[in-house]
């Protein structure tokens, strides 16, 4: 608060600018992602540096991102005596379905320049990009064995969600069907700066190579569950009839769905991980 107050400077609320200020939970942030020397970690949001200034000194390098360019200035301030920083003046998205590719070309430069190297995303995200950041990582050719972030409580509470309850979504799917997912604190807005009007949480996610590799057509199963997701309410039924009406028709559905144990009132938030995965290749086969 001070370092504003010093260049005159005010939060930018458009840009989910909320600032973690209690020490304790930004090095319990840091230490959670298991920092080693040969990690190649990506911070998105890295606004004045005091996240950045915990986890470099600690890995191999660290790719840090920050939109605004008078937090990126004052950023530069303050991590000018730390030599394994990438500071990036620049969107971290290039649009909400892809990380802008600059992003991605600086992290593999660093894994290719570290021996057996890891790449991991430690981040105070900014609330506007967490969820296309978290997803779209998970689609990326390189992906990161894991993902340390606060988020908004809400968020993790969906990636986290189990099947049946009102959190359970497209992304919960997406993010179980490849990773283990765990909220390791929950915040109160007192620790932040500005106060948001929600709590936020420390999430981890790692990624489960045996998970992922169940999935034959990852972005083929990205599509399909969101789609899935599109109508929650309705019944599945009516939904995999919506979003194949040129390829499925009404027998096929009907088939697929009895082969897989759902009955015409299956809905897609009563779907488990395993089910979703397989009627999203029963789909993908008949397709085919």
């Amino acid at each position: 608060m001070r370092r504003f107050e010093e260049v005159g400077l005010q939060p930018d609320k458009r840009r989910g600018q909320n600032f973690l200020i209690d020490l304790n939970l930004l090095n319990l942030l840091a230490n959670s992602s298991k920092p080693g020397p040969r990690d190649v970690v990506l911070e998105v949001g890295t606004g004045l540096g005091s996240l950045t200034s915990i986890v470099a000194p600690l890995v191999g390098h660290m790719v840090t991102v920050e939109i605004d360019q008078h937090l990126q200035q004052l950023a530069w301030e303050e991590l000018a005596d730390i030599d394994n920083i990438t500071l990036l003046k620049i969107d971290a998205l290039r649009n909400k379905n892809n990380l802008h590719p600059d992003v991605l070309a600086a992290v593999q430069s660093q894994l290719d320049a570290i021996a057996d190297s890891q790449f991991k995303l430690v981040a105070n995200l900014p609330y506007n990009v967490a969820t296309p950041i978290i997803s779209n990582l998970l689609s990326t050719p390189i992906t990161p064995v894991s993902m340390t972030v606060t988020i908004q409580k809400e968020l993790a509470d969906r990636i986290t969600a189990a099947p049946g309850c009102k959190d359970y979504s497209a992304l919960s799917i997406w993010v179980q069907s490849q990773c283990d997912a765990q909220i390791v604190r929950i915040m109160a807005p007192t620790v932040f700066w500005p106060r948001p009007k929600v709590h936020s949480a420390i999430l981890q996610i790692e990624l489960n190579h045996e998970k992922r590799d169940r999935i034959p057509d990852r972005p083929f199963f990205h599509t399909f569950v969101r789609a899935m997701f599109f109508h929650r309410r309705k019944f599945l039924r009516s939904v995999l009839l919506a979003a194949y009406k040129k390829q499925l028709s009404k027998p096929d559905v009907d088939a697929i769905m009895a082969d897989q144990g759902l009955g015409p009132k299956s809905r897609a938030e009563t779907l488990d991980v395993e089910q979703m995965l397989a009627l999203c290749e029963a789909v993908r086969q008949q397709l085919a």
